[in-house]
């Protein structure tokens, strides 16, 4: 059977939940941050993540709202320090402290498996960012984790939100090549989606908190589904090239 990858010059990913792992890191910071054991700060970075994914998908349907992520925590973590369930926190959360909080977003700690699996993949591609996240937070993030991209593609860079068309041709374009010779790489099937129907090939990375009892549902176009290769670390990956 031929490889589904071959012909693929360039890989973009997604970075939040595929590349780092966003619940652990910022759970722990939070803890770290409020200095209470008795709140549940998985739940509260559950809905920081929440608000988030609402927002992208607003302003990539063409609603309003800023491309730079760090304003964009901001203001949803203002609006939870102002809900019924967070409000008891507002008074120990001044301006500093929720600043500190947004920053938490910059250094998130990748998966075990992903700086080796990335440099192993660059030596055979081109290796780069197709995420939502703004260029600064994509720098710093991959000094933090030891994320050696060849390029940064960031929705802030690109002028809007994935799923909007624009980040992936936009992407393409930058790669210079056909979109069949560009890979997408993501944990969350509705990505690799919108990627392929710009001819994109795509390729679904199962991790632990990303996409709930679906991400074991994915399935490889050989075996009858709908992506062209799963995978279950990037070590995997690197070996498939």
């Amino acid at each position: 059977m031929a490889n589904p990858l071959h012909g693929v010059e360039a890989y973009v990913f997604d970075v939040f939940g595929t590349v780092v792992d966003w619940y652990g890191s910022v759970t722990r910071q939070l803890a770290e941050l409020g200095g209470s054991q008795s709140e549940d700060w998985g739940s509260f970075a559950e809905e920081w993540r929440q608000g988030y994914r609402e927002y992208t998908a607003r302003v990539a349907n063409g609603g309003k709202g800023s491309t730079n992520v760090d304003i964009m925590h901001r203001e949803i973590l203002d609006g939870m320090l102002e809900s019924p369930r967070w409000k008891h926190l507002a008074p120990d959360w001044d301006d500093a402290k929720r600043q500190e909080a947004v920053y938490f977003w910059h250094k998130l700690d990748g998966w075990p498996d992903s700086s080796n699996g990335l440099r192993r993949m660059k030596e055979k591609a081109i290796i780069g960012t197709l995420s939502n996240g703004s260029v600064r937070l994509l720098v710093n993030m991959a000094k933090h984790a030891n994320l050696p991209w060849d390029v940064v593609f960031s929705g802030e860079l690109l002028g809007s939100y994935k799923p909007d068309p624009k980040v992936y041709l936009g992407a393409i374009h930058y790669l210079g090549a056909p979109a069949e010779k560009c890979a997408m790489v993501a944990a969350h099937i509705h990505d690799l989606r919108a990627a392929a129907k710009h001819g994109m090939k795509t390729v679904y990375v199962r991790r632990p908190t990303e996409d709930g009892n679906l991400r074991q549902q994915v399935k490889s176009k050989a075996e009858g589904g709908e992506v062209d290769i799963v995978v279950d670390s990037f070590d995997e990956l690197a070996a498939a090239m």
